[in-house]
């Protein structure tokens, strides 16, 4: 019985979702892949870590990711929205560090819809914001038979249109495509064997 991802992913452009988790980079890396390979990625300069394009290399083209750094959330706020309404890019990639108000979540949301650009709030967990069209969780799974590090669990937690669920999904970096996994249990052949 194939498994498939519904209908809610690729993310619905026009509209601003939200990522939470350890593997909400990998996350946002696959929607922006998955949206038109090309994104722009706002984050704030006084964040320790940093982004190499490099990095991205197995889910989009490095040149075709945009790196923004503002002083502080209100100027990740403003650049996010004027990209998202400008609606030149397919994905617009924002990362959160305080709450959104509901006043500052409805405004990008109406910034996606006039560009008709998917964007995405990468959120710390318990931040989520009510303006959000969906909110995932995403994880990274051990899978003995993998020797990759792709394999990732996503949730869908909020969703106003449609259910919730979860899945495992594996991103194959040579075809450039998302494949559900059932889990290992789930899995055809014999119960020892591996994959």
């Amino acid at each position: 019985m194939p498994i498939h991802l519904p209908s809610f992913f690729p993310l619905r452009a026009g509209r601003v979702h939200e990522v939470y988790g350890p593997a909400s980079t990998g996350f946002a890396a696959i929607a922006a892949a998955s949206a038109g390979n090309a994104a722009l990625w706002v984050r704030e300069t006084w964040q320790g870590d940093s982004l190499h394009p490099l990095g991205f290399l197995p889910f989009l083209n490095p040149s075709a990711l945009l790196c923004a750094q503002t002083k502080d959330q209100t100027d990740s706020l403003a650049v996010a929205e004027e990209a998202l309404k400008d609606g030149t890019l397919p994905c617009v990639v924002i990362e959160i560090t305080r709450p959104l108000d509901l006043r500052e979540g409805r405004r990008l949301q109406l910034a996606a819809k006039a560009g008709g650009t998917t964007g995405l709030c990468l959120i710390p967990e318990g931040m989520g914001s009510n303006a959000a069209e969906t909110r995932w969780r995403a994880t990274p799974i051990y899978d003995p038979a993998r020797e990759d590090s792709t394999l990732m669990r996503w949730e869908i937690i909020k969703n106003k249109s449609g259910t919730i669920g979860a899945w495992n999904v594996f991103w194959n970096a040579q075809t450039h495509r998302l494949h559900v996994v059932p889990p290992v249990a789930q899995r055809p052949g014999p119960a020892h064997a591996p994959g």
